[in-house]
């Protein structure tokens, strides 16, 4: 006698068993709609092809307990398992989403608005990279090359750009960043606001900040990081197809021109490459032939063309 009770109340607790889960799909199956734990519990009976009483009946204070405990737990249980959801769904989405890339070509530059309202101006033969969560967690993005920066403030969420060896931090301002990758330095130039450096190529070097009209400049091959006061103005002059070159070497200057006129110059008389000029052109009103022009006025050069290649030589009285 004591097994068959056994083995029937095995019996009952599987099917309450089943019965708890139909109870729960129920409720599953109609959550499109206000949940009815009336309604539910007549769509459970209908499941388990119980017939509904029409008429009162007496029941147990424990069954007439258990429906709306289990209701309630069960309406609890589908919120926290959709929150759940929710939360691990939408950060499976972002690490998902692929990064956006702007690039700027040679002999042309960008101009961009991201999804916070910053302003950004990227210059000839730069690159940058940001996620399609920007401005929703976080407003981190990577540049190659040089950008002009007008950032849109929000005290909650600050603005970082990163390079290999140098990164800002911002929460709104105005800045001119470059380090393109065969630039001998980085440099910041800041118009207004405040900026923190982080230079990456010194681990124990602690954060610089920089003040409006002040300039920061990376040697990247020492990792020394210097600030001085500078015209910051002048940094910013391709933002409007200008090329400001104050007493640069002109192997730096020939880099300038190949990216902001998409051309191939090459010095082929290295006593030519620490050779300093001073000179401000337009690349939309002076074609390159213009350029070159100005430079050869100085009688310190000469060029000739071979090809796809413009060579520039020392101007020594006799062309070869």
């Amino acid at each position: 006698m004591k097994q068959i009770n056994k083995k029937q109340n095995n019996v009952d607790s599987e099917w309450d068993a089943e019965e708890q889960e139909l109870w729960y799909s129920s409720m599953v199956a109609d959550k499109s709609h206000h949940f009815d734990s009336e309604r539910a519990y007549r769509l459970f009976l209908n499941r388990t092809r119980l017939s509904v009483p029409t008429e009162p009946q007496h029941v147990p204070l424990l069954k007439r307990l258990y429906f709306p405990i289990a209701s309630a737990a069960a309406v609890v249980a589908l919120l926290i398992a959709s929150y759940i959801a929710y939360c691990v769904g939408s950060d499976m989405i972002i690490r998902r989403m692929g990064d956006i890339v702007v690039e700027a070509p040679y002999g042309a530059k960008t101009e961009l608005c991201l999804p916070d309202s910053t302003r950004v101006w990227l210059n000839a033969g730069s690159r940058l990279v940001y996620s399609q969560s920007f401005g929703i967690k976080e407003r981190s993005l990577s540049l190659e090359g040089e950008a002009y920066f007008e950032v849109h403030k929000r005290v909650d969420m600050p603005f970082d750009v990163r390079t290999k060896e140098l990164g800002v931090q911002v929460l709104g301002t105005k800045f001119n960043f470059r380090n393109y990758e065969d630039d001998m330095a980085a440099s910041v130039n800041l118009m207004e606001g405040k900026v923190a450096l982080d230079n990456l190529m010194d681990a124990k070097q602690t954060l610089t900040y920089l003040k409006p009209l002040e300039k920061a400049v990376l040697n990247k091959q020492t990792g020394r990081l210097e600030v001085s006061r500078s015209r910051v103005r002048d940094a910013i002059e391709w933002t409007h197809d200008n090329l400001f070159f104050d007493e640069l070497p002109l192997e730096d200057i020939v880099r300038e021109l190949n990216r902001s006129y998409d051309v191939r110059i090459r010095i082929a008389d290295e006593s030519l490459k620490h050779v300093p000029f001073y000179a401000t052109f337009n690349r939309k009103e002076q074609s390159i032939s213009k350029v070159l022009g100005i430079l050869t006025a100085t009688h310190q050069i000469y060029y000739t063309e071979e090809g796809d290649e413009i060579l520039l030589y020392k101007n020594t009285g006799k062309k070869k």
